[in-house]
């Protein structure tokens, strides 16, 4: 199966499946030197586990991780770094009445169709469990974005029908839904309760911003870092949307109104008086904050009947049994902060080769 690396200069690999022996990530292009240890990356993989609180799938797995290579005397050594995550409560056995029955909004259908052949055990590769790899190597992408004084902080800022209507950091990690604004992370937990009691789940949306980003990260035409974002971000299985900036209001606003005027700040430097562009302009980082916003469906894992079909072409109703989280949202929070750290980190990469007198200097210094 291609489609398991992503990219270019600083890339990951990962591999596994859900209800396989474990799942893991290669992560090459890792320059030498940075202080790496598992507690650095165990931390995210915290955050995104399972069996963690109500709301979350009740499969219990500690997702520890183990660093295989690429690290020695608690650095970086240039080589790829191999991480893995064993599986420790997987049920193969809840998934053996769905071996030939295609479950409602999950991709049995299109493996079957592409492979002629499916792992059927929590999905495969289609799992949400991959992710965990993803969030692993995302760890090692943070740290080097933090010795450049880039932050990247994502947040629940909706699930269902409740949004968020203030914003502090600190209740982020405070609640149970990831949200930045404690009144509307009780709304929406009274909402996923009514969800549960319906054996039915919820959709929401995540937003993300990176501070520190200087102007100039991104390659025009196809490479650009809204389009290398939005690849990266809808590749996370239940995300169906992104928007930059205004997003999709764009269509209602007039150019006088959507435009970000420029002026020169008192210490010299060229600035925006808006950010309706959301950090970006022409897909290259303006220097404002980076902001955008992902949209996620609802689990398609549900206790409630539902018609479908078999693999033999029969019309069948399934009610799907197993551990399942009522809303992916709030555990796809720090996904989101992997996939961006990733993208991010690989256009850095990139553009220090971007002007002839950027490749002197570097040389110039090292002789």
């Amino acid at each position: 199966m291609s489609g398991s690396t992503f990219g270019k200069l600083f890339t990951i690999s990962t591999w596994g499946e859900s209800h396989g022996k474990a799942l893991g990530v290669v992560i090459d292009g890792c320059p030498a030197g940075i202080s790496l240890e598992e507690a650095d990356i165990q931390a995210d993989l915290d955050r995104r586990k399972p069996g963690s609180h109500l709301y979350s799938t009740p499969r219990k797995e500690s997702d520890t991780v183990h660093i295989l290579s690429g690290v020695f005397q608690g650095k970086t050594t240039g080589t790829p770094i191999s991480l893995v995550i064993y599986n420790e409560d997987h049920h193969s056995a809840d998934y053996s009445a769905l071996s030939e029955v295609y479950r409602p909004g999950h991709a049995d259908f299109t493996f079957d169709q592409k492979f002629g052949f499916r792992d059927y055990r929590g999905g495969g590769r289609s799992s949400g469990r991959e992710t965990a790899a993803r969030v692993a190597a995302g760890a090692v992408a943070k740290k080097i974005l933090a010795s450049l004084d880039i932050s990247i902080c994502a947040y629940t800022k909706q699930i269902g029908p409740v949004s968020i209507e203030h914003f502090d950091a600190n209740e982020i990690l405070k609640n149970k839904v990831c949200m930045p604004d404690a009144n509307a992370a009780q709304k929406a937990s009274a909402f996923l309760d009514d969800c549960i009691k319906k054996q039915d789940s919820a959709g929401g949306i995540i937003e993300c911003r990176v501070e520190g980003l200087p102007a100039g990260i991104g390659e025009p035409v196809f490479q650009k870092l809204d389009a290398l974002l939005g690849q990266a971000i809808l590749s996370i299985g239940a995300v169906k949307g992104i928007e930059f900036g205004d997003g999709f209001d764009i269509a209602n606003a007039v150019g006088s109104q959507n435009n970000d005027s420029f002026y020169v700040a008192e210490d010299g430097s060229i600035q925006k008086r808006t950010n309706h562009a959301g950090g970006i302009l022409g897909g290259i980082s303006d220097g404002s904050p980076l902001i955008f916003r992902a949209a996620l469906k609802p689990t398609p894992s549900i206790g409630q009947e539902q018609q479908t079909v078999n693999a033999h072409g029969e019309a069948t109703a399934i009610s799907i049994k197993g551990r399942h989280d009522p809303v992916v949202v709030p555990r796809a929070v720090v996904v989101v902060e992997a996939m961006t750290a990733i993208t991010l980190v690989d256009l850095l990469f990139q553009n220090m080769l971007s002007t002839i007198h950027g490749i002197h200097e570097f040389y110039k210094k090292n002789k």
